[in-house]
Formats: structure tokens, C-alpha cells, sequence
């Protein structure tokens, strides 16, 4: 019996995109294992691990956490779950990142949610964050069981600096800036597959369909 190849694949989109929502719809349809960068990040700042506390350096600092050291995170990270079907969400956000992961491994398709800016905008300044678990909340479309109460803990939410309107437009400004080259790449590598719209509800079945031809569903 010949044994079917794994797949691989990378959900790029800006921030406020729906991009969570969509890779938990894709994990739970798909059973792919799920490899967030910011879930990452967070883990290793709150248990003081040596990445964590090289990153909250920079980060403390207002910069930019390197590209080596990202990429080498993730890499470590995906060689444990290189015998499973795997979605990266949240990078390569630079075409050296790009790279350094086509080195190892070879992605077969890799999903932008194309939403409006502003469309973004509003929904980001509608959204409430659980900051210990990072589990997010938006008074349009997802809310909260109670007012700004966390469903599952019963904890207060909480409204990050960088929701309010004037940041998130710097940093959609930024995100495309950084991240259109990274598309570009994919691009001409013939992987790069856009699902346009402005609801998450909208463009699943679309994502759903195309990734039904290429993976058994469990449900």
C-alpha cells in the first residue's frame, strides 16, 4: 500500500481577517494539527522559556521579533507534528521566513482571506480579548454569553491598545506592507489560493469546498 502524502498547508490573512475562526473551522472539519505563531509566542512569554524571554526583549523594545529566531521556533516546533496534516497560521509574515521554511518543508497550498480594510477596521475596534487565554470576542458578530465576561473562565475581557481605530489602520498599513511580498512569493510558486469577502460565514463554505477536494472530512 502506498502511503498517502501528508499536507501541508500556511492561512494568511490581516489581522482582524478571521483568520482564528477560520483555522478552528478547518481543524475541527479537516483534523489538521494547528500551529499557531502567536499562540507560540505567548506560551513561551508566560512560561519563561529561554525563546520567550529573548522575544519579550525585543519586544519590550518595541521591535520586531528577528526572523531567525521565529523561523527556528516554528521549525523546532513542526518536526513534532511532521507525521500529521498540519495548518501554520500566522507565518512566514516575511518573504526570508518564506524561505527558510520551503527549505524544509514544501507547503501545498497556502489560504489568504482577502477582507476589506474597512471592513477589518470595524470589526477590530469591536473586539474583546481574554488576554490569559487569547480567546477573542467581537460585539457585532461573536459576543460574549455576558458583557464583557470571558464564556469559559468567567473572566473580565479586556480591550487591547491596539484595537483602537487610528492603531489598527498602522497596523493594516503594516500588515500589507510586510506581508505582500510573502503572497507575491506564493504566488509564483502556483500555491496561492484568495477567498474574497467580508464574512467569515460567507467565505467558509468556499474555503470548505476547496479543501474538501483534497482531504477526507471527519465530520
Amino acid at each position: 500500500m502506498v502511503a498517502r502524502a501528508l499536507f501541508r498547508a500556511i492561512i494568511m490573512g490581516p489581522p482582524g481577517s478571521g483568520k482564528g475562526t477560520m483555522s478552528q473551522r478547518i481543524v475541527q472539519t479537516f483534523g489538521l494539527q494547528h500551529l499557531s505563531s502567536g499562540e507560540l509566542l505567548r506560551t513561551n512569554l508566560a512560561n519563561g522559556t529561554e525563546f520567550g524571554l529573548q522575544a519579550k526583549s525585543f519586544i519590550d523594545e518595541g521591535k520586531l521579533v528577528p526572523d531567525d529566531m521565529i523561523t527556528r521556533i516554528i521549525l523546532h516546533e513542526l518536526k513534532k507534528i511532521n507525521q500529521y496534516n498540519w495548518l501554520l497560521d500566522g507565518f512566514p509574515r516575511t518573504v526570508p521566513q518564506a524561505e527558510e521554511l520551503h527549505k524544509v518543508y514544501q507547503p501545498d497550498t497556502v489560504i489568504n482571506l482577502n477582507v476589506p480594510f474597512e471592513t477589518i477596521k470595524e470589526r477590530l475596534t469591536s473586539r474583546w480579548i481574554h488576554p490569559s487565554s487569547g480567546r477573542v470576542y467581537n460585539t457585532d458578530f461573536n459576543p460574549p454569553k455576558v458583557t464583557g465576561i470571558d464564556d469559559l473562565t468567567g473572566e473580565p475581557l479586556i480591550q487591547r491598545d491596539d484595537d483602537k481605530p487610528e492603531t489598527v489602520i498602522l497596523r493594516l498599513q503594516a500588515y500589507e506592507e510586510l506581508t505582500q511580498p510573502v503572497l507575491e512569493y506564493y504566488k509564483n510558486k502556483g500555491i496561492l489560493e484568495v477567498f474574497s469577502g467580508i464574512e467569515t460565514n460567507k467565505i467558509w463554505p468556499h474555503v470548505h469546498a476547496f479543501l474538501g477536494k483534497k482531504l477526507p472530512t471527519l465530520r
